[in-house]
């Protein structure tokens, strides 16, 4: 039988299931829209995706190439994604009537790989967080898009990313009724729109609380904006609110300054955070809590690197290693 609707009419049916019946994140329905994108763009897409499961093996098995010039692959994680959003897609099409066969019987998705992540040690943490302040103390100045302020907002950013452990999409969507410098908390909003409320350290609470006192206020009068509700913590000079790419900026011009690895990103200050935690003793529920992870599986992760931490320990010190 042949399909009901056009591939391009399935697939917008698709991304209305997820948004209004299943109330999948935006930002996951943007995902799977340009993964299935691609796929609908690919060759015999357009006339056979209903036919079988070859047209979709076919596509799935050319994007998993890699190394070949001008056609270097997917990374085993996008490549997963992209075979998840087209078998949830033929689930949909098969559950909708829109096709005959249950396409996505015949999908599998690639195994996925877990790498552990790169942390930084305690000692390194230290050296990006005073290269990320730039030396500064904070002195005050006329000019609210001087280098000095910039350092405040900048130290004030990467000290709240070690001491929670936030995303940095999390960090920058915060507004200022989510911090509570009396309690020392902030109201996260994560994935799936989870709330959770994670403690902040001393240090970071010092950098925001100065951060706050200037230049905020001031980048925020130059904007003629208010701060009430729903005004962005973290802004940039201008008074608006610092975006994701500006935000990984000032995380690498202070690992570079600090002599670390350039490939330091926010996730390796939540990685770090998470890894420090568990080295510490912490319980390892609790680092899940913090973390804001669905699954204790995802958490389990950060063992493996203690783990790898005390074998080096070991082969450093004990006399037969």
């Amino acid at each position: 039988m042949a399909a009901t609707t056009s591939l391009d009419g399935a697939i917008a049916g698709y991304l209305a299931y997820l948004r209004i019946e299943r109330g999948v994140a935006e930002a996951t329905i943007t995902a799977y829209g340009s993964d299935l994108a691609d796929f609908a763009m690919s060759r015999g897409a357009a006339t056979g995706w209903a036919d079988g499961p070859e047209v979709a093996q076919r596509y799935l098995a050319a994007r998993a190439r890699r190394g070949r010039p001008g056609d270097p692959g997917l990374a085993p994680t996008s490549l997963r994604r992209r075979a998840a959003a087209i078998r949830g897609f033929y689930r949909f099409a098969f559950g909708d009537g829109l096709i005959d066969a249950d396409i996505a019987a015949h999908l599998d998705l690639p195994k996925q790989t877990r790498l552990l992540p790169e942390t930084l040690t305690v000692a390194e943490v230290e050296q990006l967080l005073e290269a990320a302040g730039g030396g500064t103390g904070g002195r005050r100045s006329r000019r609210a898009n001087s280098r000095d302020a910039l350092a405040v907002r900048d130290r004030a950013l990467v000290e709240l990313l070690y001491a929670s452990g936030l995303r940095i999409s999390e960090a920058l969507g915060l507004d200022r009724e989510n911090l509570s410098l009396e309690s020392g908390m902030v109201r996260v909003i994560g994935k799936g729109d989870k709330e959770r409320i994670v403690p902040v350290g001393d240090v970071a609470l010092r950098w925001l609380g100065r951060y706050l006192s200037w230049p905020r206020p001031e980048w925020l009068e130059a904007a003629g904006a208010g701060d009430g509700p729903g005004t962005p913590i973290f802004l940039t000079g201008r008074g608006k609110r610092l975006g994701r790419q500006a935000a990984w900026d000032v995380v690498k011009d202070a690992a570079v300054a600090a002599g670390l690895d350039e490939r330091v990103s926010p996730h390796t200050l939540r990685h770090s955070f998470a890894t420090h935690l568990l080295e510490g003793g912490a319980d390892l529920r609790v680092v899940q809590e913090l973390l804001g992870h669905a699954s204790i599986s995802t958490t389990q992760l950060y063992t493996h690197i203690t783990g790898e931490r005390i074998r080096e320990v070991y082969a450093r010190a004990h006399p037969r290693a």
